[in-house]
């Protein structure tokens, strides 16, 4: 995601148990990590520190509810125990089959969905998130589910880096990832359409990604294996070379550029 905030204004609030001077003191932390106000009347957005964790809320009157990171319960936990599996078609993508896992490094983390999903089946997940206050979210989500029975030994296989993914792609320390997963804010057109709760969210916030040619490059150059984009079904492939193949849903695919052939250890 885009780093610019787009002119947004940004307060951190604590909405913890009024007793308890946790929450206060976490707020401050954030604030002081992000570089953010914790009182700002004419701020658009609030990260706030709750009992539940760190979510984010838009301060406007038609705002969606707030949006924060849970892996252990609600969509992303149902998606992990009746998504499908290996049959999905983001795992087909990235290249899971019998005796194949690779190490994945997804450099537009976003809320993590994808790479949790990948993690889940078993591949070495590493994160990349360019946008501070979406990285704070993910880091507190895989935070909290890292303390789960169930869900920790996942946490454990994914891996979080914060700043900018061509940067952080094009000075890669150690073994390159097999697999880079690539799934760039897409320019929304379609003013009827119904765009998930987080994308309402978080296009004023983040923007669209405009250098989606130069980090389609930039992981073409490190992934060892492959380079798989996500892109709306009917949108065009990003501008550079063309994908060996793609792979088609409903309402999304993946194109797929293939470097050499993943095989069973």
């Amino acid at each position: 995601m885009s780093e610019q905030q787009a002119g947004s204004r940004i307060r951190v609030e604590a909405l913890g148990s009024p007793s308890g001077s946790q929450s206060q003191e976490q707020a401050a932390q954030w604030a002081q990590r992000l570089d953010l106000p914790l009182e700002d009347v004419d701020a658009d957005f609030a990260l706030q520190v709750t009992d539940d964790g760190l979510q984010l809320q838009q301060l406007s009157d038609d705002a969606p509810g707030p949006v924060r990171v849970d892996f252990v319960e609600g969509a992303v936990a149902h998606r992990r125990l009746f998504g499908g599996g290996s049959g999905q078609m983001i795992a087909k993508a990235v290249g899971i089959q019998p005796g194949v896992r690779p190490s994945v490094l997804d450099a537009t983390a976003g809320l993590g969905k994808d790479a949790f999903v990948l993690a889940s089946l078993g591949c070495q997940m590493s994160l990349i998130e360019r946008q501070p206050i979406i990285a704070a979210l993910l880091e507190d989500g895989l935070n909290r589910g890292r303390q789960d029975r169930e869900v920790g030994s996942i946490i454990s296989q994914m891996r979080l880096l914060t700043g900018n993914s061509i940067e952080l792609i094009r000075g890669w320390e150690g073994e390159p990832p097999q697999v880079i997963y690539l799934d760039p804010m897409f320019p929304h057109r379609e003013k009827t359409a119904l765009v998930k709760k987080e994308m309402r969210l978080f296009r004023p916030l983040v923007g669209d990604d405009m250098d989606a040619p130069a980090l389609l490059e930039a992981a073409l150059a490190l992934a060892t294996h492959r380079v798989v984009v996500k892109r709306p079904r009917k949108a065009p492939c990003i501008e550079g070379p063309k994908p060996g193949y793609a792979l088609d849903g409903k309402s999304s695919r993946y194109d797929i550029y293939p470097k050499k052939a993943l095989k069973s250890v």
